[in-house]
């Protein structure tokens, strides 16, 4: 009869223990209570948990990707628009994010929804569309603070799409138009600029010798002359001929040298 009890006894045990026996993947956490009380963080790996005494909750630390829906919400500068945003997350302390809150998931959704709100009716739409990289980086920190009593980690936040009014666009258009149309009259004056110096600076040089300048209209006679095939008469002053015989004599000089 002692026999057979014990042969009982032990079975039952082995039984307990194999049901005690659980495993987490290397990737999960196991967060064990023992008679409603929390009694330690196990995983990866084989753990206990025993029967009646034990509950535990298993907690996937890999990072999940939220794709928040669409958004209406009033910028700065009072423009309805609307904004969605994608949100990349992880858990870093299993035992928070147990004990501190129901449903992790829908807490970090409605938490980004109300982050993204905020967000763009603190800042015009200009900057909105500016600056979005430093806006992610402000919604992420205000996310990160919001979520840290979680034991939730904001890895990273996008905004991903933006639907601005049929007319906020089509003044904006205008608006991106009108600046390019100043920046080209701005580069137009500055070429015009340009080239009024520089013929200033040719005026004076010519001024400093009458030889350059009939040089450069005798140029300027033989350009006509092969552009138009027409007889051009052109009125010489009597100048010219002076100067051309010092010219002559000037080359002929320089040919005896």
């Amino acid at each position: 009869m002692a026999y057979i009890f014990a042969f009982v006894i032990g079975l039952i045990a082995l039984v307990l223990l194999t049901l005690s026996v659980k495993v987490c993947q290397e990737f999960e956490r196991a967060v064990i209570f023992r008679l409603g009380r929390f009694q330690a963080v196990k995983g990866p790996g084989i753990f206990l948990a025993f029967p009646i005494l034990d509950r535990f909750w298993k907690i996937d630390l890999r990072t999940y990707t939220v794709d928040l829906e669409p958004q209406e919400a009033i910028t700065k500068d009072s423009v309805s628009i609307k904004a969605n945003a994608v949100l990349w997350y992880r858990t870093i302390d299993a035992q928070k994010t147990v004990v501190n809150v129901e449903d992790v998931d829908q807490a970090v959704y409605m938490a980004s929804i109300t982050a993204l709100r905020n967000i763009i009716g603190q800042h015009d739409l200009d900057e909105i569309i500016r600056d979005r990289d430093k806006i992610n980086e402000t919604m992420q920190v205000i996310l990160d603070q919001a979520t840290d009593p979680w034991g939730i980690k904001i890895q990273n936040v996008e905004i991903k799409d933006l639907e601005i009014p049929v007319d906020m666009q089509r003044a904006m258009a205008r608006e991106a138009e009108a600046i390019r149309e100043k920046r080209a009259r701005i580069i137009k004056a500055q070429g015009e600029y340009e080239a009024s110096r520089t013929l200033f600076k040719g005026a004076e040089q010519m001024e400093k010798s009458p030889i350059s300048l009939e040089l450069r209209r005798m140029q300027m006679m033989t350009e006509i002359g092969v552009e138009n095939n027409t007889t051009t008469i052109i009125m010489m002053p009597s100048e010219f001929s002076v100067l051309t015989k010092e010219i002559s004599s000037t080359l002929k000089r320089y040919q005896k040298k």
